[in-house]
């Protein structure tokens, strides 16, 4: 989970120009405190931010922190919405769902509070959905990937179950069967399947097992880890005599570095391949040098691939930020701006926060902007209507870009 901020078109010519320039200065308590709106602010407007800002996953979550908290900046100094000031309210969800339950009820006892940014995790969303939706919240998620959190869990027929629910980043529907393609089209027709037996890590595993035995392939082994270990032995003794040409994992990083060293080790010398919870430097840092040749997949193209995306990053580095922006910089940027472009109307006329979150919702629903990502705008169900994939493989200890497409 490298930069994966993708970058299609440009943002707005006022957002850009204001981009390297616009970085306010941020009160100790990390909120954001706004730039120039010539004296015509007299109300303040909270968008939320829940993400895991401890633990394993922190990087990750103080990336969507700090990309929220830039565009505010920008959108302060810009008076993007007039009359208002906006700041940043965030809460760690340590990537626990008891715990963000209880971070996304202190968000929405707020009443300053317009929208949230996030979850990283989609056991997590899982559970902060139904608060926000009772609170009538806007909530856009710039990582869950799990198609179940915008079509319910029958997906042979689906019903969005949360009308406050959106999310910027493409889902597993879309990333496990592109990577199941992926494989097929360079060969490797057996391939053994493990997960983290998390809603992300099963839902992954899940859409690539029915696409690649769709295109023909053979699931050599099933099988899962406790993500509270660290030693996988038993479960590569499991998979490496269905003598597989590939590992497809569900997870994050934390456990797919080590279970990637575990299998080299013990001689099960293929790629292991996983989606975009893999992809981030410490899984090359945890797998070590045997990593060479591991697959990730990541919603999007690469941050730098575009002139929208290198001023992005050059923006969040100017910013002074102490953590990089990270997976999913980019998606969280927009996923703000999502919440911002609904408040130029939402809150055109509104006398206070509360009121004016029924249109907020509305009015998110019916974005439809250039972002750092590309066209930020989505379907019936909230998902956003981008499908673009890209796979990146270990190459001499760091990822590279392998192949960028759009799902079809």
């Amino acid at each position: 989970m490298h930069q994966r901020s993708i970058v299609r078109i440009g943002v707005p010519l006022a957002v850009a120009a204001l981009a390297l320039s616009a970085c306010g200065s941020r009160g100790d308590s990390g909120t954001t405190t706004g730039g120039s709106t010539g004296g015509a602010a007299t109300k303040t407007v909270k968008i939320g931010v829940i993400a895991p800002l401890s633990g394993d996953l922190s990087a990750l979550g103080k990336g969507i922190q700090h990309s929220v908290e830039l565009a505010v900046k920008q959108a302060n100094a810009a008076g993007t919405v007039p009359g208002w000031k906006l700041e940043v309210e965030a809460v760690d969800d340590e990537a626990k769902a008891d715990v963000g339950k209880n971070a996304a009820t202190k968000l929405a006892a707020d009443n300053d509070v317009i929208g949230v940014v996030g979850n990283l995790n989609s056991s997590v969303s899982q559970q902060t959905q139904p608060i926000f939706q009772s609170a009538r919240i806007v909530q856009v998620s710039p990582a869950n990937t799990n198609p179940t959190l915008t079509k319910g869990a029958d997906l042979t027929n689906p019903k969005r179950p949360y009308d406050t629910y959106f999310r910027t980043c493409t889902t597993d529907a879309v990333q496990g069967p592109f990577a199941a393609q992926y494989l097929l089209g360079k060969g490797i027709k057996s391939v053994a399947t493990i997960h983290d037996k998390k809603a992300y890590g099963q839902g992954l595993v899940d859409a690539f097992t029915t696409e690649f035995k769709k295109g023909g392939g053979t699931i050599t082994a099933a099988e899962t880890i406790n993500p509270d270990e660290s030693n996988y032995q038993a479960v590569v003794s499991k998979v490496a005599p269905s003598a597989p040409k590939a590992v497809y994992y569900g997870g994050e990083f934390p456990q797919a570095g080590p279970l990637s060293q575990q299998m080299k080790a013990s001689g099960l010398n293929v790629p292991l391949m996983g989606g975009d919870g893999i992809y981030d430097p410490k899984f090359i840092a945890l797998a070590g040098t045997t990593s060479n040749g591991d697959l990730a997949t990541s919603v999007g193209a690469p941050a730098d691939s575009s002139e929208a995306g290198k001023k992005f990053l050059a923006a969040y580095a100017a910013a002074g930020f102490p953590d990089p922006s990270a997976a999913y910089g980019g998606y969280s940027y927009d996923a703000a701006n999502a919440i911002i472009n609904g408040l130029k109307t939402s809150l055109a006329s509104a006398s206070d926060v509360k009121s004016a979150r029924e249109a907020t919702i509305k009015a998110v629903g019916g974005v439809s902007f250039e972002g750092v990502t590309g066209k930020v705008s989505f379907d019936e169900f909230g998902d956003a209507t981008s499908k673009v994939i890209t796979v990146y493989k270990v190459d001499n200890g760091a990822w590279v870009t392998d192949k960028t497409d759009t799902f079809k």
